[in-house]
This record gives structure tokens, C-alpha cells and sequence, in this order.
């Protein structure tokens, strides 16, 4: 048997996997404590901080006792499911991390039924056991029906758990006992975790992640199943379609710590990242030369949304970014489809725009934030979710959305739940809490979040896993009012949009630049309205009294990007720039808007 242990984590957002992951990297003294602590070493990508998320999954190993424990950083949400199913190819156990107050959240659920499925063994961790009023012991039996419901079989229901504070940096048996540090874990993981058995024959390694350097390019990432891989080898890379390319190992890289090493051989077993491979895309099958035979190949998740992003033509282009031509977009988008599995594009009706397929509003508003932090500008349309005809049905997608909100607004969140077309499908209380659950098609989802946030005084928790496709379930009503749209360029003023404040809320602040077609703010009623918010004052020189009254405005709209997707109608575009971001028209002129609809 070998002295390896290959672990996935399991968890939902923000329940503390990353650091749990930092802690075991401090226990095996990887990093001079004092410089690294505080400081998430995982999640290293600027929006995964910001966000509190983890996005791209990574590979981390940690040596323990003459052992060598590979671990993978799953992400928790389901929009990023694409890479689940390939992270859980490469482990044979997973540690379902378990927050003491929340228990099992929906998005673990969705994490865990594909880990069971594959026959994965688990160690369960409630972590967070220093927070007040936390129910480590009922969350432990909730994780168990959890487990139960999801039909594990006896030895997974055997499962050993474990109580601590990754925070605090420690973990026990019994979570009233602290203990100093994390060992109970680590032993844990050597026992329970099988090892990975070392088969002999001809070479086999499926690519189930990868990884781009801006020297080498694309390195495949795997786990190498059967017989060894050796630098310098020549081997067959058997694709998807069952076709088979003959090519050469330059090097072979394995992880240790958070560094990448090179070694000469690697065993079946271990995780590897092979270099020199070209022209590879995840699910196929490095083999051998001679007798290549090629391994079932994995299972994206399809997309369930689509997204037009264009180049950005708006009176304003090119003033912030750097990146602004079709040749940049395309580019930049062929770029993300090496790494972003679930994500497809397609050229649009015109050369410079193209039509994007995602998981979510959230998977393509990640990407679309990454962009604009990289120097491009673009403008996006209103996203639309995907039909599939299935048997002569029209059928969409439906998600499964769970609410976690306080008793007495209760009622308001199953009003606008099933005004989108939801199902209510269950009522739990808990404490003072309730606890609902919904069946609701995607495109109801848009823009729920923010609704409901807003109508529970964000009290709400608010989570959602796709479910399948299901027959059409009719119109869902629109946002009703129109906007107010901006009718000349120039810099927005104080006075006249003083004068305007009963014609709806504004998106700008006075002293704004604004230009023709600019979605400046709501209207009251529904139907667009055209307003001048850049006509001064005209000034007399006759003084009379009253006629310089002080101007109070309420502050205007701000929206955050996810908002603003939500938000827009289908002739309108959201507008990114490096520093802004702006609802458009997508006629600017207010004569063709007028003939296009009659």
C-alpha cells in the first residue's frame, strides 16, 4: 500500500473550508506561521476574497506522518458544478465540512450526492463550535438523515465525526473538549480515508483539471490510475470522440505544499500535472503508446444560461479600459474557454459580438468582473435561460431554491417566490427561523436574490442547485416601470433633476457625465420617458427672494453588477468599464427607439 491519502472538501460557501485547508498547511509547518496567519493562502484570486468564495478548485498536498495527504479545494457553489464531478474523480474520500449553526446547506447537499454516488468515503467536521448557540450534536443526526435521504450505503453511514474551530486552529472528538491543535484530523484522515491502491499494466491517467502558464501553456492535471508516467515518455492521448493523438511527456510536476515539483516517475495513485501535451481538453485519457485504451470520459454540466457581450460603442468608449476592440473580446473569451469548462461561445449576429453560455448570473457575472478588472470594456445584454425541446415538450430549467428567513416575513417570501412560478414544497421551523423550500424554473431566480434580500431587511439566506429540465411553466410578469432615459450629453445638474425628482429615482448623481440613450434612472409609471437632466439654471439679473432655495436630493440607485443583469430589459445593455458601469439603451437615439416599435 502506498503512504498517500487523496481527499476532496466538502462544503458550502462560507462555511470555512479554506481555512480549514490553511490550518492543516500551518500543522505541517509549510509557512513561517507569523507571516502567513490571517491571510487565506487558497482562495488567492482577488474576487474569491472579496466574495468570501471559492471559484477554480485548487491541489494542495500536506505531509503527516511519513504520509502524503492530497487535498482538493472543491467550490461550494452550484453555479461552479462543472468542476465538482472532475475534482471528486481524483479523491477517494471527502471531508463534508459542516458549519455548527447553518448544518447542512443545500449547496453541500448538491456537492455530496455526487461524492456518494461515486462511492466516496466520508469524514464529517461541524466546524465553527465556538460560535454562540451552535447545535453541534443535532447538526451531526441532521448530516446523517442528510446522508440517509441521499440512499449512502451502510459503510458511508459509518461515518466518524469530528468537532472543532478551524478558526481557532483546533479539533477534538468531543467539541465541549478543546484540544491544542489539529492531529485529531489528520490521524483521522490516515485511518479512515483508504489508500489508493498502486495497479500495475499500462499507463492511464484522466485529464480531470488543468492549469495555464504563460510560459508553457496548458499543463493537464489528473490522477494517474493504472501503471506509472515517467518524463520524457512517449504516450497516446485518447479523446473524447475516441480518437487518438500520438504525443511526449516533457516533464512531470507534483504538488508539494503549495509549490509544484518536478520528479521523474509518478505512480498510480498520486496527482500529477504533466506538461508538454498539446491540444487536450478535460475528460480525456493519457494512455499508453503502444496499446492505448481510453478511460469513460467525465460529464460537464450543461449550460443553463446565455449571455450576449458585445464591444462597448457607446459615446464614452475607451476612455477607462485599455482593451476595447472585437479582435481583445474574442481573444480574452477563447482565452477563459481553455480553464472555464462549463462555459461556451458562439459568434453572435454580427462580427463584434458574441453570445455566451453559463451555469448562472453568477458564473458569467464572475467572469465578466474579472474582465473589467483586466482593462477591458464591454456591454452585456439581459440574460436568458435555455429551452430544450424534449418529446415536442418546451421544457427549462428548474432549480431547487431553499429560503432560511425570520418567522414573521415569512409571508412576503412565499409571495414573490410564487409569483415567479415557484412550487412551495416544504415549511420547517426552526428556532425563529423558518426554513422553505421551493421547486422554481431559472429564469425566476433573476433578480430574486436582491428582492428578497431587500423585503427581510437582509435577513434572509437564500441558496439554489439545478435540478433538471421540467415543462414550461408560463410567463412570469416583468419589472412594470420603465426608465428614464437621458436626451443629451453633457454633465448631469443639480437643479433640473431637482425638478424631475417626481418622475422616478435616479441611477446618477448631479455632476455626472451622462450622454443621449443613458438609462439614467426608474420611471414612476411604465413606458420609457425621455428627460433633460442637464438644463442649467437660466439667470436673470433682477434678485427676488425665494428663488434660490436650497436643492435636496436623495441619494441615487447604485447597482452591483449582478443587480444590474437583473435588472435591464431586453433593449437595454449593461455598459463595463474598468471604473463604471452604466445601463444604456441599446438604440441610443430616441427617433429609432420610436420606429423599431411601431
Amino acid at each position: 500500500m502506498q503512504k498517500i491519502r487523496n481527499i476532496a472538501i466538502i462544503a458550502h460557501v462560507d462555511h470555512g473550508k479554506t481555512t480549514l485547508v490553511d490550518r492543516m498547511i500551518m500543522q505541517a509547518k509549510l509557512f513561517r506561521e507569523a507571516e502567513k496567519m490571517g491571510e487565506l493562502i487558497l482562495d488567492s484570486n482577488d474576487l474569491e476574497r472579496e466574495r468570501g468564495i471559492t471559484i477554480l478548485a485548487k491541489n494542495v498536498s500536506v505531509p503527516y506522518k511519513e504520509h502524503k495527504i492530497n487535498i482538493i479545494d472543491t467550490p461550494g457553489h452550484a453555479d461552479f458544478g462543472g468542476e465538482v464531478e472532475r475534482v471528486l474523480n481524483m479523491a477517494d474520500g471527502v471531508l463534508l465540512l459542516v458549519d455548527a449553526f447553518e448544518g447542512a446547506m443545500p449547496q453541500t447537499r448538491f456537492v455530496l450526492q455526487k461524492a456518494i454516488e461515486m462511492g466516496k468515503k466520508p469524514i464529517v467536521v461541524i466546524n465553527k463550535v465556538d460560535k454562540p448557540n451552535c447545535r453541534p450534536d443535532e447538526v451531526n443526526e441532521q448530516v446523517f438523515d442528510l446522508m440517509f435521504s441521499l440512499q449512502a450505503s451502510e459503510e458511508q453511514l459509518d461515518f466518524k465525526t469530528i468537532f472543532g474551530s478551524s478558526k481557532q486552529g483546533w479539533m477534538s472528538l468531543d467539541w465541549r473538549i478543546p484540544t491544542q491543535d489539529i492531529t485529531v484530523l489528520l490521524d483521522a484522515i490516515l485511518e479512515e480515508i483508504p489508500a489508493p491502491p498502486l495497479v500495475e499494466g499500462t499507463p492511464q491517467m484522466l485529464i480531470s483539471s488543468l492549469e495555464y502558464s504563460p510560459y508553457v501553456g496548458r499543463i493537464a492535471v489528473g490522477r494517474v490510475l493504472r501503471g506509472f508516467l515517467s518524463s520524457g515518455m512517449n504516450v497516446s492521448l485518447v479523446k473524447r470522440d475516441g480518437s487518438i493523438e500520438k504525443t511526449r511527456i516533457k516533464e512531470l510536476l507534483v504538488f508539494e505544499g503549495l509549490e509544484k515539483k518536478r520528479q521523474e516517475q509518478v505512480f498510480s495513485g498520486d496527482i500529477c500535472a504533466v506538461v508538454g501535451i498539446d491540444g487536450f481538453d478535460i475528460g480525456d485519457t493519457i494512455a499508453d503508446y503502444e496499446d492505448p485504451q481510453g478511460l469513460p470520459p467525465i460529464t460537464i454540466d450543461e449550460p443553463t444560461m446565455s449571455m450576449l457581450f458585445t464591444i462597448n460603442d457607446s459615446p464614452f468608449f475607451g476612455k477607462e479600459g485599455q482593451y476595447v476592440t472585437s479582435r481583445h473580446l474574442k481573444e480574452r473569451l477563447d482565452k477563459e474557454l481553455e480553464k472555464n469548462l462549463a462555459l461556451r461561445v458562439k459568434q453572435g449576429t454580427t462580427a463584434d459580438s458574441f453570445i455566451v453560455y453559463g451555469r448562472g448570473v453568477l458564473h458569467l457575472s464572475i467572469l465578466i468582473e474579472t474582465m473589467r478588472r483586466e482593462g477591458f470594456e464591454l456591454q452585456v445584454g439581459q440574460p436568458k435561460v435555455l429551452d430544450k425541446n424534449i418529446n415536442g415538450l418546451r421544457c427549462e430549467p428548474v432549480e431547487h431554491l431553499t429560503i432560511d428567513l425570520p418567522e414573521e416575513m415569512t409571508g412576503r417570501a412565499i409571495e414573490m417566490a410564487t409569483r415567479r412560478k415557484g412550487a412551495l414544497l416544504h415549511i420547517a421551523h426552526r428556532g425563529e427561523r423558518v426554513h422553505l423550500d421551493f421547486d422554481i424554473p431559472s429564469r425566476g431566480l433573476i433578480g430574486l436574490r436582491s428582492n428578497l434580500l431587500t423585503v427581510t431587511q437582509g435577513e434572509a439566506v437564500v441558496a439554489h442547485r439545478f435540478k433538471g429540465y421540467e415543462p414550461y411553466k408560463g410567463e412570469i410578469e416583468k419589472r412594470i416601470n420603465g426608465s428614464l432615459v437621458a436626451l443629451e450629453t453633457g454633465t448631469s445638474i443639480a437643479y433640473s433633476m431637482d425638478k424631475l425628482q417626481d418622475r422616478g429615482r435616479f441611477f446618477v448623481f448631479p455632476g455626472q457625465e451622462v450622454y443621449t440613450g443613458q438609462v439614467i434612472g426608474e420611471h414612476t409609471r411604465n413606458g420609457d420617458l425621455v428627460i433633460n437632466v442637464c438644463k442649467t439654471k437660466k439667470l436673470t439679473n433682477i434678485r427676488a427672494s425665494g428663488s434660490d432655495e436650497k436643492v435636496n436630493m436623495p441619494p441615487p440607485i447604485i447597482f452591483s453588477l449582478e443587480e444590474a443583469l437583473e435588472y435591464i430589459q431586453d433593449d437595454e445593455y449593461v455598459e463595463i468599464t474598468p471604473k463604471s458601469m452604466r445601463i444604456r439603451k441599446i438604440k441610443l437615439n430616441e427617433h429609432d427607439r420610436k420606429r423599431e416599435a411601431r
